[in-house]
């Protein structure tokens, strides 16, 4: 009897979401070492999630694993790529060239997530005119007219707090449609723009939280 796992059709969590690339990148460790099947309780046993909760993540996607022996990890690994997005390169502006904004703009390794930014804007005039790794920076005036010619839809947004709205403003009227805002600023959209906050401030908060709560026992 076949390991089954059935295309769900309702609408994915975000909680499954975010687990499913760490599956992937679990699979292509594996794949890389000569492996040929990966079952959902070895997978648990490398990122310490439950096997019956991968498996039901893995039920929004159009994949069967079979009994005993598991996915085959080349089929798993094009399946969850083709869902997640990765295989379709998705065109990005990033607004805001400081230190997190220059680095991401050096990081080739986006492309091979499916992002890929194609500009980047700022007001400094050190850096209007410019290039980092390849990708033109502009003045942010010249948004309006550089997103009617690439037709952008994506924008990442590493400003300073200050006028992370103001540049967000800027984007919607631009006819940006979503947002990697990496600020700690809670950015306001209308209800169609899709906004991803991955804010780095946060994150070391709540670690910092974890290590001091240790730290007193």
């Amino acid at each position: 009897m076949a390991e089954r796992v059935n295309k769900n059709n309702g609408k994915i969590p975000e909680p499954t979401l975010r687990r499913l690339p760490w599956y992937l990148s679990n699979a292509k460790l594996m794949k890389e070492r000569g492996e040929r099947y990966v079952s959902s309780t070895q997978i648990s046993r490398q990122i310490n999630i439950d096997a019956s909760q991968i498996a039901k993540d893995l039920s929004y996607v159009n994949i069967a694993g079979r009994t005993r022996v598991g996915y085959e990890i080349d089929r798993l690994v094009s399946v969850l790529e083709d869902f997640l997005g990765f295989t379709n390169m998705h065109r990005a502006y990033l607004f805001g060239v400081g230190s997190l904004g220059g680095a991401l703009l050096r990081d080739s390794g986006l492309s091979h997530f499916g992002l890929k930014i194609v500009g980047a804007f700022d007001v400094n005039p050190e850096l209007v005119g410019t290039e980092i790794n390849g990708i033109p920076i502009y003045h942010t005036d010249e948004f309006e007219e550089r997103t009617e010619k690439d037709k952008v839809k994506i924008g990442v947004l590493t400003v300073p707090i200050n006028i992370a709205q103001e540049i967000t403003d800027k984007m919607v009227a631009g006819g940006i449609k979503a947002v990697w805002n990496f600020t700690p600023f809670r950015i306001r959209v209308p209800e169609t723009i899709v906004v991803q906050n991955t804010s780095l401030y946060a994150h070391l908060a709540v670690m910092f939280n974890r290590l001091n709560e240790l730290v007193k026992k």
